[in-house]
């Protein structure tokens, strides 16, 4: 498995969550004035500018060091960035998966929160890697630190799963 699916310890507070993929999954529905489009190149500085501006924790480091990182990969696609574009074809929110069916990150922009935006994009992972062929899709959060983000998770249906999966 790669290094990015499993974190080697995890944080306080940190879970890992997993959704079964089986027939009771329902297409995403995007909120009114958004579309989702497939990642292209040249949308890696805003998809960078995006985790920037909404993990806020300097992480990734400059968009010179993180892009190589992620686009070298081997679980990097980009068939498996999935981008919510706004009314004005401004990057809203994103959801970055590695192949063995991890999402790696997902962002709603602040601006964007509140309409839906998560759980079109949760859902369209979801539907994607069940026609891939994947049995169910796992991500990491933090239960005190990301309380939203789990609360959206708990609906969506997914459930706690051991480090190791």
């Amino acid at each position: 498995m790669h290094e990015n699916t499993i974190p080697c310890r995890p944080a306080a507070n940190d879970i890992r969550l997993r959704k079964l993929l089986d027939d009771t999954l329902t297409a995403p529905h995007w909120p009114q004035g958004f579309v989702m489009r497939a990642f292209e190149h040249r949308d890696a500085q805003a998809l960078h500018a995006l985790l920037e501006e909404v993990f806020d924790d300097g992480a990734d480091g400059p968009f010179d060091e993180w892009w190589p990182r992620i686009a070298g990969d081997a679980e990097f696609n980009p068939a498996l960035c999935f981008l919510a574009i706004d009314g004005k074809g401004l990057l809203a929110g994103a959801a970055l998966c590695w192949t063995s069916g991890f999402v790696k990150d997902l962002a709603v922009h602040p601006e964007s929160r509140r309409q839906g935006l998560g759980e079109a994009l949760m859902r369209q992972v979801f539907l994607t890697f069940r026609e891939r062929g994947a049995t169910h899709v796992d991500l990491k959060t933090n239960i005190v630190k990301n309380t939203a983000a789990f609360r959206l998770y708990e609906r969506l249906g997914m459930i706690p799963v051991d480090w190791e999966g």
